[in-house]
């Protein structure tokens, strides 16, 4: 919300995600480093006359997600050539109700699921009749999940690149559907660089957020079993959430009734579709790492990860495309046995979700207070050229994160209604590591304008370096207010 709102507000600069306001003291913070959806950041800049002060686009994307989720779903039924009515619902019901979907809910780019499920359907209709049309469709999705996020990019590319490997292994041409995956591979990478993805790095840690073995059939959250969503199945000691991916009751129904009732059926689409296995085997490795966990302990310790795969931290995510397409051969093999059962199952998988439903809607309905004074805060930010927020984000330090962390974010927040010149954001991946220079920011003689907030973990370091601090500096709250 802040990035967007920074970046709505600016100038339009190179790269375009660029917002010159925010984390200032590095130059302007690149928006896509803060999980900003900028694809829809920027569609928002591009109206901004018509949008009121301080507006951003977190809502409507929630909004546009749940929306188009069961609507991406049967496109991607349809792509197989299944077209009647009752799959079509039944399939809808339980994409709707994907509990990794739900529980997704607290990060807004990551509830984009509708990609995955558009890359699913683009992948069923490249392996039986590509064309220009469909690559270039599929070529934008690419750049569109980049500019959501960059980890729903990678799995939509997995998906596109398995319409080669299932025509190499059907016997089928190939070298076409190669090039096509190729080139919107490429174009994702040209977009990478002009918007300047590439040569940044995070904190890493692959295999810290990995899916456990037992978390696709293990019930969490399921209203039909009684089994409650938190904790989560974890052996790394992490948590458990980002690996949180239980299918659901109606999707393992609709799996297990269609292979039961039409074992030749699946083993054939299993061979058919021999080169999505394959990717998807792939991704669940990846989601899997290379620590593997079953309930609560690690039964197999891989060593040291290759470098590469310390981009992909929270690699639990990438079992999503896995989920999607056991769903969609789920209902392709019920329907065969009789339509109604994929309604029936995608009943079941909307009633199990019962839990999970009402638990985002209890927390997204919390009216939280601010733990800031937010009306003096907003009437200082209004006459406010410039705000330096001390301590700056990788100074905080571990003891009092949380708390201190949240402060920071709840401040600049308020900031970002009037987009105020800020000091210090949160950003998931930088170029070069962040330094700490909070002495000398806190010491720096005063610009014109400038307020400088001093919250509570660092005012007894801090307070005393602020020039003239007796007379400039005053509570607001429990942040120390110097101008």
């Amino acid at each position: 919300m802040i990035a967007q709102r920074y970046l709505i507000a600016d100038a339009w600069r190179w790269p375009p995600t660029l917002a010159a306001n925010l984390d200032t003291q590095h130059g302007g913070l690149n928006t896509v480093f803060a999980d900003s959806i900028p694809a829809l950041a920027l569609a928002l800049k591009a109206v901004r006359g018509v949008l009121p002060e301080g507006f951003h686009g977190v809502g409507l994307f929630y909004g546009l997600a749940w929306a188009l989720q069961p609507v991406a779903a049967v496109w991607a039924l349809r792509g197989s050539g299944e077209r009647r009515l009752l799959p079509a619902l039944g399939v809808a019901l339980a994409a709707a109700s994907m509990p990794a979907w739900i529980g997704r809910f607290g990060h807004a780019a990551l509830s984009g699921h509708f990609l995955l499920l558009i890359g699913l359907g683009f992948y069923l209709r490249l392996v039986r009749a590509p064309g220009p049309g469909l690559w270039i469709g599929a070529g934008l999705l690419q750049v569109l999940a980049l500019l959501v996020h960059p980890y729903l990019a990678a799995m939509t590319l997995a998906l596109l690149a398995a319409v080669p490997a299932t025509r190499l292994l059907r016997g089928q041409p190939f070298v076409g559907a190669g090039l096509g995956a190729a080139a919107a591979a490429g174009v994702v990478a040209a977009v990478m660089a002009g918007f300047g993805y590439l040569g940044a790095s995070g904190d890493g840690g692959y295999g810290m957020f990995a899916m456990n073995l037992l978390s696709p059939v293990w019930p969490a959250g399921s209203g039909l079993l009684g089994v409650p969503w938190s904790p989560q199945l974890d052996a790394t000691g992490h948590g458990g959430w980002e690996g949180y991916n239980w299918l659901g009751l109606g999707l393992l129904l609709a799996l297990g009734l269609g292979a039961a009732a039409r074992p030749r059926a699946a083993a054939a689409m299993l061979r058919r579709h021999a080169g999505l296995a394959l990717v998807l085997l792939a991704l669940t490795a990846l989601a899997v790492s290379h620590r593997v966990g079953l309930g609560t302990r690690i039964v197999l310790d891989l060593g040291a990860a290759p470098g590469p795969l310390e981009q992909f931290r929270a690699s639990g995510r990438f079992f999503w495309p896995v989920a999607y397409a056991l769903l969609v051969a789920g209902m392709l093999l019920l329907a065969r046995v009789a339509p109604v059962l994929c309604l029936l199952a995608g009943l079941v998988q909307f009633a199990d979700a019962r839990p999970l439903r009402a638990a985002i809607a209890g927390w997204a309905g919390q009216q939280a207070p601010w733990s800031v004074d937010a009306a003096t805060l907003r009437d200082a930010f209004a006459r406010a050229g410039s705000l330096t927020l001390l301590p700056s984000w990788p100074c905080v330090e571990k003891a009092t994160g949380d708390a201190t962390y949240a402060t920071l974010l709840e401040t600049l927040a308020l900031a970002s209604e009037r987009a105020v010149p800020a000091s210090t954001m949160y950003v998931a991946r930088w170029r070069s590591p962040p330094e700490c220079r909070d002495a000398a920011l806190a010491s720096a003689p005063f610009a014109p304008g400038e307020i400088r907030l001093i919250l509570p973990a660092a005012q007894a370091a801090l307070a005393p370096l602020v020039p003239d601090s007796a007379s400039r500096c005053t509570p607001v709250g429990a942040l120390l207010a110097c101008r």
